[in-house]
């Protein structure tokens, strides 16, 4: 136990200062004629405790409640048992495209096409659950690069805002140097082992300002960790066409950052890539410990509220003791 105010305690002679110093009242000064005075107080004197021991008992409880509420004032608490705090250490922006590929529903769940958006969406909903401790941010890309959330610990909110992103908003087009060049701004201030960029896309660069290749140096200066991952199903049409996934490239920005790169064809390949960057990218644990304060200062304030109810709850006893007692010393008269 320890007291986290103790110079409260300096005011527990307070009491004693007053009495010494304040004058009693001059009994010769004016004053109120009570007719029925000697009535009352033959009545208080029959409902109370004696005038000493009724004294001395308001004179106890009066300075056990000062003693209590001084010692409320200086906050008695108690320290807990040191409890190991988790904590992970990572900053990690994750960077998804919602150019108008991302509609196309060739993503096949039980049996039925799904667009390919909501099962990124879903799968990152996953992953987002199991990095507990770590700052998220998140850009969304289409022809440009817009940042939708900064780093930060709250992920229900990034997760709402991925949720509610809409395809084309950002542009038809996909600026994947854009968007590795925004990662970059927002992770460089940051402590160069925390520096993680999660990129998924599912064609190749045809917008922004920043070449891929340019945008992944500036990545790898800036010690920025690039993990890419790649889209599309083997089946698909799209895959086929002049504007496929570059996969090359996708491959030589993670490796010029230090990165890894992973092809999803469908959604459990695509839920096996976030489960392996979760190993990857664990959530490390620090030796930070906390002890828990616990305070008590409510049971001497509590204490001392009673203490002062004490007497008048006496008196109040008292009082109907006697009471009691009258009436029935008056029934055995009348008997």
């Amino acid at each position: 136990m320890q007291l986290l105010w103790p110079w409260f305690l300096l005011a527990l002679p307070l009491p004693i200062f007053a009495y010494l110093k304040l004058k009693a009242c001059d009994s010769e000064n004016a004053s109120l004629r009570v007719p029925f005075f000697k009535r009352a107080q033959a009545a208080q004197a029959d409902t109370q405790l004696a005038p000493n021991n009724r004294s001395f008992f308001s004179t106890l409880c009066l300075s056990l409640a000062w003693l209590c509420f001084v010692l409320a004032l200086a906050q008695p608490a108690k320290l807990g048992e040191a409890l190991q705090l988790p904590s992970s250490g990572r900053d990690m922006m994750l960077a998804v495209d919602i150019s108008m590929s991302m509609r196309k529903a060739d993503m096949r769940i039980q049996n039925r096409n799904v667009q390919r958006i909501s099962v990124v969406k879903f799968i990152l909903e996953d992953f987002l659950t199991k990095r507990d401790g770590d700052r998220i941010g998140l850009i969304l890309f289409g022809s440009g690069a817009y940042l939708q959330a900064p780093l930060t610990f709250d992920l229900k909110t990034v997760n709402q805002l991925l949720q509610e992103a809409s395809l084309g908003i950002a542009g038809p087009e996909t600026a994947i140097g854009d968007a590795i060049g925004l990662a970059v701004k927002q992770l460089k201030e940051r402590p160069e082992s925390q520096r993680v960029l999660i990129l998924l896309t599912d064609g190749s660069n045809t917008a922004g300002s920043i070449d891929p290749e340019q945008a992944a140096r500036l990545a790898a200066q800036a010690k920025v960790k690039v993990h890419t991952i790649g889209v599309v199903p083997r089946s698909s049409p799209y895959a086929l066409r002049e504007n496929r996934i570059d996969e090359q490239t996708l491959q030589n920005i993670a490796e010029q950052t230090g990165g890894g790169y992973f092809r999803a064809t469908n959604p459990k390949e695509l839920l096996e890539v976030y489960d392996e960057l979760n190993n990857i990218e664990k959530i490390e644990l620090d030796d930070n410990q906390y002890r828990p304060l616990n305070n008590y200062f409510y049971w001497p304030l509590s204490l001392s509220l009673l203490l002062l109810m004490l007497p008048s709850l006496s008196a109040w006893f008292g009082g109907a003791i006697n009471k009691a007692g009258t009436n029935i010393k008056k029934r055995s008269g009348n008997a």
